[in-house]
């Protein structure tokens, strides 16, 4: 890929020596992560789509899940210390991180925010999440991305897709 054509996650990449794999969708048709995964051949599980939330204290925090799961936000909220967070707007995305719907990366954002990746990652050697860009994804080490941005790893996600607690 042409330097000029990197996102800003690819770049930062760069920048701390990371190696990483592009996997492009571009020419797939893919709108949800689930069809990225498919397309791409890698398991969902994986494939983690970057969440951004807000806590009721005002802080901003940024939760990594597979595509094929959901974000449990009560769960989420104690993870931070927070009362309950709740999704930020979708048009309040770009202005807060950069990025648009759908081309999230927890790497290079306008501002770092506390970020937590489902505890799930620590299971594979690589995991896939967006490139910065609709069409991107990117393949990474949990160690490797470690390098880039401070993260902690947490049970985040709804346990069979419904919350009893």
């Amino acid at each position: 890929m042409p330097k000029q054509d990197k996102t800003n996650a690819m770049r930062i990449l760069d920048a701390h020596k990371v190696v990483y794999k592009i996997l492009d969708y571009s020419e797939s048709g893919a709108v949800s992560g689930e069809e990225v995964a498919e397309f791409l051949g890698v398991p969902k599980e994986k494939c983690f789509k970057t969440l951004v939330t807000q806590g009721k204290s005002g802080e901003y925090y940024v939760f990594d899940v597979p595509v094929n799961k959901e974000l449990d936000l009560k769960k989420a909220a104690f993870v931070v210390s927070e009362k309950y967070v709740e999704m930020i707007k979708s048009k309040d995305l770009l202005r807060l991180t950069g990025y648009i719907h759908g081309g999230c990366s927890p790497v290079g954002m306008k501002k770092f925010f506390r970020t937590t990746f489902d505890v799930s990652a620590k299971n594979f050697d690589k995991i896939y999440f967006s490139g910065g860009r609709i069409g991107f994804f990117l393949e990474v080490s949990p160690e490797d991305l470690e390098k880039v941005i401070k993260f902690s790893f947490a049970d985040i996600t709804l346990t069979n897709g419904w919350d009893y607690r």
